[in-house]
């Protein structure tokens, strides 16, 4: 398993650059330097001067990927792309555009993001299995049929509407919970974290119930499951005791992939509820034009992404360990 962790981890570097090169291209090619010293510097009376004072403090006067006037190696190095993305394999985010420490930043703003992803993750996981087991349990049956539509219904709806609607609903209607905002004093922060959760909850149902039942009524199928009918096991005991049990592999390849990436945060809740997490953050940083910031965001985003991949195929040998990897 050493091996193949190690092999895994080497595989990513080229990724890594691939998406990093791809982010630095994409973004430049609908931007440049001279755009974003307008940005900051304001748009209005900006002298040639002053952009290239902005320039030249923040390191963007040099040439993006290539530089014709340098010699050997330095025609590679001094660039835009080697000083501001290269130095992130070494996770060093640098600083953003307006002088803020990125590495800083994340430490401080990754907690709101857990504090509202990790409970409408778990919550929410828990939530998804039980009505697809409810509804593979009533397979066939008009139950059964009425889940399936109402969670295709719940995967129509558009996101913003559980978001603008769970705010009149329960914030200005019935005054339950804040609209918006954040503390980061517990216990006074769960009041805010509330209504997001449940949102967050409640638009994952359909998607989610859907996808789990299926997993479910596949095992079902199979020969074990007849085997153990046989014998005389009650349906219930066949469903958790066999069904739930085989059906763990396909459930982790979507479980444990997530889990990294619940540091990112979310970009609609954390904006539309004003918590300070790293999905606002990422959201200010396009408005604003901040390279250095989305460069980051992305670059870290892919990273964890690999590390749930990674993780993924671990948890697959200790939920069956018939699997074995290589």
């Amino acid at each position: 398993m050493l091996a193949y962790i190690i092999r895994r981890i080497l595989y990513a570097i080229p990724i890594l650059i691939g998406v990093n090169l791809l982010t630095f291209v994409l973004f430049f090619v609908v931007n440049t330097p001279e755009n974003m010293a307008r940005v900051n510097l304001g748009v209005k009376h900006v002298t040639p001067a002053a952009i290239e004072k902005w320039k030249t403090e923040h390191g963007y006067d040099k040439p993006l990927l290539y530089n014709k006037q340098a010699t050997g190696t330095a025609s590679l190095t001094d660039t835009i792309f080697y000083e501001k993305s290269v130095r992130l394999f070494v996770f060093d985010f640098g600083k953003a555009d307006d002088g803020r420490d990125i590495g800083y930043d994340i430490s401080q703003r990754m907690w709101p993001s857990l504090a509202i992803a990790l409970p409408m993750f778990l919550v929410g996981l828990l939530v998804n299995i039980t009505l697809s087991m409810l509804l593979a349990f009533f397979r066939g049956t008009y139950i059964d049929m009425s889940g399936v539509i109402l969670g295709v219904i719940l995967m129509s709806i558009s996101a913003l509407f559980y978001i603008i609607g769970g705010q009149y609903v329960m914030g200005k209607l019935w005054h339950l919970v804040p609209i918006s905002g954040y503390s980061a004093e517990w216990p006074a922060a769960i009041k805010f974290l509330i209504l997001p959760v449940v949102i967050g909850v409640i638009g994952g149902i359909g998607g989610g119930t859907r996808w789990y039942r299926t997993i479910f009524l596949e095992e079902i199928n199979k020969d074990y499951v007849r085997t153990a009918r046989a014998k005389g096991l009650s349906e219930l005991r066949v469903l958790f005791r066999h069904v739930l049990k085989n059906a763990m592999v396909p459930i982790l390849t979507g479980v444990v992939v997530v889990i990294p990436m619940l540091f990112m945060g979310s970009l609609l809740t954390e904006s539309f509820f004003g918590i300070p997490g790293l999905g606002s953050y990422t959201i200010d940083a396009i408005l604003s034009q901040d390279f250095s910031i989305v460069k980051a965001m992305v670059f870290l985003g892919s990273v964890l992404y690999i590390v749930g991949l990674i993780l993924t195929d671990i948890s697959y040998t200790l939920a069956d360990p018939r699997v074995r990897l290589q």
